[in-house]
C-alpha cells in the first residue's frame, strides 16, 4: 500500500503498519530525521519537499515534548527584543508572516494589550513596540496603537482599574503547537517522506567512523530495524545531547534547558478576544494571559533543569507563582482551585559560555555537524522552525555530499483538514463529553489519518482536552479507549490498561 498521496486532493489514511513495512525493505534512505518534534517535523517536510528519499523517526508520538507545550504564540519575541537580538526578532517576524500565510488554518492573528500604570509606561512600551512594527516592517499585521483609559478598559475588562492610564496594542499570532504539528506530519507523508512514531533510536549504524544509519526499536511490536541513511539529523530537542552520546561517549553538552509552566483556567477571567501581556516579572520575565480555546492560558516560567524528565512537572512555586503574578494585573484574582490545567514543557537552550541565568541563553538554534557526520540541529523556538529546518538541510546537503536542491517551504502551504471518512454514520458526530468539543468521529479520524495509538495521543495533542481540562479528559477517558480499541484491534484488558495510564498522567495536569 502506497502512503504517497499528492498535497492537492481528498485526504488519504495513513497506515502505520504499512510504513513499518517500508523499513523492513532495506532501502537506503537520503535523510533520516531522528525527532518528531517540531524542528523535526520542519527538517524532514523541508527535505521531502525537496525530493529526497526521507524517513523520520519519533520515540513517542510527534510533538509529545516541548512542541506540544509551547505558550502557543508564534511572535518575534518582545522580549528579545528588549535584550537587544535584533536578528532573532527580524528573523522571527519574518517566519510569523509566513505561517499567517501558508497556514491560516493553523496560524491566526492576536492582538495584545499592555496595560500601562506608571507615568512612563506608555512611552516605554510604545517606543519599544513601534521599534517592533518597523523591524516586522512589510511584514507586519497592523500597527501597535497607544490606548487611553476608557478604550484600555474596553479591549481588557477584566483589568485592573485602579492607577490604569492606559495601555499600548499590538499584534502577534496564535497557534495551536500539537495540531501544527500533525499537519505537519501528514504534509511530510503527503510530499512523499514517511513519518513514524514509537520507534525510539536505540544505536546508530557507523561505517569506518562515518554515520551510516540508525537502529531503531518499534514499542508495538519490538522488532529492531537496522535503517540506511545518506545522513542522520538529531532534532531530538533537549535530548539532543544523548544522541550525541551516541556517536561520540563523553562528548560535552550543547544544551542548559530550563522548564516553562503554563495554567489554564475559565474565560471569565480574562473576557474578551484580546491577550494581556505583563511586560516585566519579578524574574525579568513577561507574562502572557490569553484567550485560548475557549480557556485562558497564563504562563510562563523560566527555570533551570539538571533533568530531561519526558512529564516534567511544576517545581515548587511555579505554579504560585504565575498565579500572584496575573492575579496583580487581574480583578478575579486566580487561586489553585480555579486551575483546569497546568502543563510544563521544556526549552533546548544553547548554553555557549556558562552564563547562570537560562532567561539570557540564546533562543537561536545551533547547527554542528559531527566527525562521522550526523547533522545536529538544537535550540531555536517554535516561530523559526522552519527556517531552522531549511538551514539544516543545507548543512545536511554538504555534509552528505547528496547535491543542492533548493529550499521550497517559505511558500508552502499546510493544511489541517477537515478529514472525513465516508465510513462513518450519524452517531460519528455526537459529543462525548459536554465539556469538551470532541466526537466519535474526532477520534476515529485521529486514528485512521494522523497516526493516534493511544488516548494520550487523541486527548493530549489530537485534541487538546488533556491541556484545556484535565479532569474532564479524564472522565471521557474509556469511552475514547473503547473507539481505539475497535479501530486498532486490541481487547478490554488493553482499553483498561489506557485508562489506568492516561488517568495518572492527567492526575499530574490537575
Amino acid at each position: 500500500m502506497s502512503m504517497r498521496a499528492g498535497p492537492a486532493g481528498p485526504c488519504t489514511p495513513i497506515s502505520r503498519s504499512a510504513l513499518i513495512a517500508r523499513l523492513k525493505d532495506r532501502e537506503t534512505w537520503d535523510v533520516v530525521v531522528v525527532g518528531g518534534g517540531a524542528t523535526g517535523l520542519g527538517c524532514a517536510l523541508d527535505a521531502a519537499t525537496r525530493g529526497y528519499r526521507v524517513l523520520l523517526v519519533e520515540a513517542h508520538d510527534f510533538g509529545k515534548g516541548t512542541s506540544s507545550r509551547a505558550t502557543k504564540l508564534i511572535h518575534g519575541g518582545v522580549r528579545y527584543l528588549a535584550q537587544g537580538n535584533v536578528p532573532l526578532v527580524t528573523e522571527a517576524l519574518l517566519e510569523r508572516s509566513r505561517l499567517l500565510k501558508n497556514a491560516p488554518g493553523l496560524v491566526r492573528p492576536l492582538r495584545f494589550v499592555v496595560p500601562a500604570y506608571g507615568w512612563f509606561d506608555k512611552p516605554k512600551f510604545g517606543l519599544g513596540l513601534k521599534l517592533y512594527d518597523l523591524l516586522a516592517g512589510r511584514h507586519g499585521i497592523a500597527p501597535c496603537r497607544v490606548l487611553d483609559p476608557v478604550e484600555t478598559r474596553a479591549a481588557l475588562p477584566a483589568v485592573v482599574q485602579t492607577g490604569l492610564r492606559g495601555g499600548i496594542a499590538y499584534w502577534d499570532a496564535q497557534f495551536d503547537d500539537a495540531r501544527l504539528c500533525v499537519a505537519l506530519m501528514r504534509a511530510i507523508h503527503a510530499h512523499g517522506g514517511v513519518a513514524i512514531n514509537y520507534l525510539p533510536v536505540e544505536g546508530l549504524i557507523q561505517d569506518d567512523d562515518r554515520v551510516a544509519g540508525v537502529r531503531v526499536r518499534d514499542l508495538e511490536s519490538a522488532d529492531i530495524h537496522e535503517v540506511s541513511a545518506r545522513v542522520v539529523i538529531n532534532a531530538t530537542g533537549v535530548w539532543a545531547d544523548r544522541l550525541r552520546a551516541f556517536e561520540r561517549p563523553g562528548v560535552a553538552p550543547l544544551l542548559r534547558p530550563s522548564q516553562g509552566v503554563h495554567v489554564v483556567v475559565d474565560a471569565g477571567f480574562l473576557p474578551g478576544s484580546d491577550a494581556l501581556l505583563v511586560p516585566q516579572t519579578p524574574d525579568g520575565r513577561v507574562l502572557f494571559v490569553i484567550p485560548w480555546q475557549g480557556k485562558v492560558l497564563i504562563g510562563t516560567t523560566d527555570t533551570a533543569r539538571s533533568d530531561l524528565p519526558l512529564e516534567p512537572a511544576p517545581l515548587a512555586g511555579e505554579i504560585e507563582f504565575i498565579l500572584e503574578t496575573a492575579g496583580r494585573y487581574l480583578t478575579r484574582r486566580p487561586t489553585r482551585a480555579d486551575v483546569r490545567s497546568v502543563f510544563a514543557g521544556l526549552r533546548p537552550l544553547i548554553d555557549a559560555d556558562g552564563r547562570a541565568r537560562t532567561g539570557k541563553l540564546s533562543r537561536e538554534h545551533h547547527i554542528e555537524v559531527s566527525r562521522g557526520g550526523m547533522v545536529t540541529i538544537t535550540g531555536g523556538k517554535w516561530t523559526t522552525y522552519r527556517r531552522m529546518a531549511e538551514d539544516c538541510i543545507d548543512a545536511a546537503q554538504r555534509a552528505a555530499g547528496i547535491g543542492r536542491r533548493p529550499c521550497i517551504t517559505a511558500e508552502l502551504p499546510i493544511l489541517d483538514g477537515p478529514l472525513r471518512d465516508g465510513a462513518e454514520g450519524p452517531e460519528a458526530q455526537q459529543t462525548l463529553c459536554e465539556a469538551l468539543s470532541l466526537s466519535e468521529g474526532d477520534v476515529v479520524r485521529a486514528v485512521r489519518y494522523e497516526l493516534a495509538r493511544s488516548v494520550e495521543d487523541v486527548l493530549a495533542r489530537r485534541h487538546r482536552a488533556l491541556f484545556l481540562d484535565a479532569r474532564a479528559a479524564q472522565a471521557v477517558a474509556p469511552t475514547v479507549a473503547r473507539i481505539l480499541a475497535r479501530e486498532l484491534g486490541y481487547d478490554a484488558t488493553w482499553c483498561e490498561a489506557q485508562c489506568r495510564s492516561f488517568s495518572a498522567l492527567a492526575a499530574g495536569y490537575l
